[in-house]
């Protein structure tokens, strides 16, 4: 039923929009590099004494803070890098760092290890294929470090070549690693982000229908009585009006246009409340259920919704809100599983005096075995090539069904067709109901 959207080999994120990278991100970064770079050099050549190409390495870090100057006058305020200038400056700090590892000891600088910052940088904000491009060049130029550099500053033991080569391995086995994990939990986060979102805008989206229904009903209840009023009053004109005449004509249309609103008042009245999602009183599990299922069900699919008691003292259905969280959970399961059954949706609503479970069983293909445990997660799709399918259905249905409280499972069944599995608490579900029902009495 499902199929994993998978990540490509660059970490880009499925669906997602473009990054954008704040310039001051950057610039703030770069100065605190900056600063430290001159404080180091200070210190060891001053502070320690050690004879170090000064010169050269402070014309390094002012090439540095000049560059950054530049950045922050042309993106002043919050303005957004464009991703390939942001890769040509990380470039830059890459090799301007290994000038400065160059003139001081190259990999046997103890400093060394900060060559791994460009690439860690780039790979939580760049796409895939950049921090590619950059960790093959800072792998060139650690490969050019290990092969000629200045004596490192100080009274430095002579280092056997066997070390040189053990701190070159580990320096670009660091870049690959650092790299693809930091890329790989970026491009986790962005898709987590990207997945949530589209629960957040599904949800503001029946919020505001919901808020044109309660709109409609409140007007239709208010509206009412000066409305009864005004065809009262108009019907009582029209009987006092001489026939044939135009205020006759007048008050006859009158009465007919009013007669025509409180028409209209009643329709929005009575309308069912599958285009709103919010009912002004509990509802019985099951019939919410039925209802969500109206309009969606497939022509050679037969569905049935069961309810059972599973024990002597559970009582009565229990009686919920129409909350837009609980509504849109369920529509999506239920619409997943009736286009991919094949003959049968079975719902059973089962409810005790603490618990209460909703399980949909369909008997189409189920899931795939190699993403059962991963269900639930976003851009999980076997639709994933059609358009408008993204993987987002038992994502943003498993989100919601657990803000309301639910616990969600899902599995195969022995036979043939998936199982989703919601339950709660039942005071977890008649609690919103009847504080409702209570706000509506009042």
């Amino acid at each position: 039923m499902l199929d994993t959207f998978k990540l490509d080999i660059f970490g880009d994120t499925p669906g997602g929009s473009p990054r954008h990278i704040r310039a001051a991100t950057l610039i703030a970064i770069r100065w605190i590099g900056i600063c430290g770079q001159l404080a180091t050099v200070l210190v060891v050549h001053f502070g320690f004494e050690y004879r170090t190409p000064l010169a050269a390495c402070l014309t390094a870090i002012a090439a540095s803070a000049l560059l950054n100057l530049l950045l922050r006058s042309r993106y002043a305020g919050a303005r957004h890098m464009q991703q390939p200038e942001a890769m040509f400056l990380l470039g830059f700090d890459a090799a301007q760092l290994t000038f400065l590892l160059g003139m001081t000891g190259g990999l046997f600088n103890p400093f060394a290890v900060l060559i791994l910052a460009p690439v860690t940088v780039s790979a939580s904000l760049l796409p895939g294929r950049q921090t590619v491009l950059l960790g093959l060049f800072v792998a060139a130029l650690v490969t050019l470090l290990a092969l000629a550099h200045m004596p490192l500053p100080g009274p430095a033991p002579a280092m056997p070549p066997v070390y040189a080569l053990a701190s070159w391995a580990a320096t670009i086995i660091g870049i690959v690693f650092v790299a693809g994990y930091v890329g790989r939990v970026a491009a986790e986060q962005r898709r987590m982000q990207n997945a949530l979102a589209a629960v957040e805008a599904t949800l503001r989206r029946e919020q505001q229908v919901s808020a044109v229904g309660a709109l409609a009903a409140a007007a239709a209840h208010e509206l009412g009585t000066p409305l009864a009023t005004i065809s009262l009053v108009a019907k009582e004109l029209s009987r006092d009006l001489p026939p044939d005449t135009e205020a006759a004509e007048d008050a006859a249309l009158l009465v007919s246009q009013a007669e025509r609103c409180r028409a209209i008042l009643a329709e929005l009245a009575a309308r069912p409340s599958d285009d709103s999602g919010v009912r002004f009183y509990p509802i019985a599990i099951s019939a919410l259920i039925e209802d969500i299922a109206l309009g969606r069900e497939q022509a050679n699919v037969e569905f049935q919704v069961l309810r059972r008691p599973v024990s002597g003292d559970a009582g009565a259905e229990p009686r919920i809100a129409r909350t837009p969280e609980l509504v849109n959970g369920l529509v999506n399961i239920l619409s997943n599983a009736l286009q991919f059954a094949a003959t049968r949706v079975t719902v059973t609503v089962a409810w005790s005096a603490r618990n209460v479970s909703i399980t949909v069983v369909d008997d189409g293909p189920g899931f795939p075995i190699d993403t059962l445990q991963r269900i639930g997660e976003p851009y999980i799709s076997t639709r994933r090539n059609q358009s408008g399918h993204m993987g987002l259905g038992l994502f943003i249905a498993r989100t919601l069904l657990e803000n309301t409280g639910a616990r969600l499972t899902f599995a195969n069944r022995s036979g043939a067709g998936a199982e989703v599995v919601a339950s709660w608490t039942r005071s977890a579900l008649e609690v919103q109901g009847g504080e409702l029902e209570s706000n509506v009495d009042r």
